[in-house]
Formats: C-alpha cells, sequence, structure tokens
C-alpha cells in the first residue's frame, strides 16, 4: 500500500427501497441522501462515482450537480455487491487505488467521520490493514475505507458472494475502528422509519 494513497468516493445508489421510492431520493436536513453523500465524500476525495442501476435517469441530475460522476451497474439484478465490485472496477480504471464506500439507504455520516475513518485507514495500512470499517455501539457499519489489495479482493470473489463474506474471510486485515457517530449503522427501511429520523 503506498503511503499516500489517493482516494476515490463511491456512492452504492443502484436499489431501490421497498415501498417504490428510490431510497437515494429520500430526504435528511434539507437534502436528498444522494446529494449529501457526495456533499460529505468531497473534501476527502478526489472523485466521487455513483453506481446507478435502472434509477440512472431518475439520479443523473442529482450526481451532475453535485459534481460527481455516474458509473452504471449493467447488472442491478445482481444486488449490492455487483453494484459495489463495478464501482471498485472504475476507482482502479480511473487511477486510484483506494476507495471510500458509502451506502445511499441512509442519512451521510458526519464529514468528521469520514475524516476520522481515512486517518485511521493511513494508520492502519502501515501495519498490514486493507480496510477500515467503523463501529458503532457494538454494530459494524459504513462507510467503509479499503485499500488497493481489499478493492482486488472484492473484483475477484465470486459474482454471488457478499461484502460481509469477504470482509468476514480477512479479518486479519480489517481494522474495526469506533465512532460516536450513529449515522454509520442507520437504515431506512420503511417511510416510518424515515419519518421518526426526520422528527429526531
Amino acid at each position: 500500500m503506498a503511503i499516500a494513497p489517493s482516494f476515490c468516493g463511491v456512492v452504492l445508489a443502484a436499489g431501490e427501497s421497498r415501498d417504490g421510492r428510490d431510497k437515494a431520493l429520500l430526504t435528511y436536513g434539507g437534502r436528498t441522501f444522494l446529494a449529501g453523500a457526495i456533499e460529505a465524500l468531497r473534501p476527502h476525495t478526489d472523485m466521487v462515482l455513483v453506481v446507478v442501476g435502472r434509477n440512472a435517469e431518475l439520479l443523473s441530475p442529482v450526481v451532475y450537480a453535485a459534481g460527481a460522476f455516474l458509473v452504471e451497474n449493467p447488472e442491478p439484478e445482481r444486488g449490492q455487491f455487483g453494484s459495489l465490485q463495478a464501482g471498485l472496477r472504475e476507482v482502479l480504471n480511473r487511477g486510484r487505488d483506494a476507495a471510500i464506500v458509502m451506502l445511499v439507504d441512509r442519512p451521510p455520516v458526519a464529514e468528521a467521520t469520514i475524516a476520522q475513518l481515512r486517518q485511521a485507514f493511513l494508520h492502519a495500512a502501515g501495519r498490514g490493514r486493507w480496510a477500515v470499517v467503523p463501529e458503532h455501539n457494538g454494530k459494524h457499519g459504513h462507510p467503509l475505507v479499503v485499500g488497493r489489495e481489499m478493492i482486488e479482493a472484492f473484483l475477484q470473489a465470486p459474482v454471488n458472494s457478499t461484502a460481509r463474506e469477504v470482509e468476514h474471510s480477512l479479518l486479519d486485515r480489517i481494522e474495526y475502528v469506533a465512532v460516536s457517530d450513529p449515522m454509520v449503522t442507520f437504515d431506512v427501511d420503511s417511510p416510518e422509519d424515515d419519518a421518526r429520523r426526520a422528527a429526531s
């Protein structure tokens, strides 16, 4: 791992919510989840890639308005791991060797959290770690910060794998970092969840 890797932000936004709404366009704090994720990543990365599927036309105005780049997952039916592979493949294609990967199905984490995880990765990489995963109240979450070795591991995994399976096979290469930001583990699975978070 290079001492000063070049980071690329990756937002996984190809899926749809269970009630038919696109989670990327849910709002929190006066902005969409997608716009918030891009804005949070931009100060800590060279560029931000947003992986989309059949919702490309719907999300592209938000992506381009925020100064990010669109990456289309040609097989969104493969699920989130296929989107992860599509995004990470583009990271390498664009000459970057590390990525900060965020999910779009939750309000974005604080910029300070991203800065903490990025710095933790730089230290961990010197100890032979390939990735950093945030932990809040004993629960693992996102964003993930991954170096080239972990990117290659994800890309070489079978298409029917999950990110969790790959992570669990490489536990000795992953550093878990405790953070105070509850958004790293928050998820929006229903309109009730969205309303409760918006009211808090």
